[in-house]
């Protein structure tokens, strides 16, 4: 499984990655657009992981508690 905390490094360096770019190659740039789809499917990574997290603690929980 991906730690969350790489993911969050992976999504900052994206981030400046797309900043970089749009300013060099314009925001509507391919090159801007297509880094700027990395980062989509990066952050949607980071929030399927983290719910995988939250539901695993809250079962883990909620059988503790039985």
């Amino acid at each position: 499984m991906v730690d969350l905390k790489q993911l969050e490094i992976q999504i900052e360096q994206k981030r400046q990655q797309m900043l970089e770019y749009s300013l060099t190659y314009g925001i509507s740039s391919a090159r801007t657009l297509q880094i700027s789809k990395e980062l989509d499917e990066l952050l949607n990574q980071y929030e399927e992981v983290k719910n995988q997290k939250s539901s695993k603690q809250r079962n883990h929980l909620m059988r503790q508690s039985i």
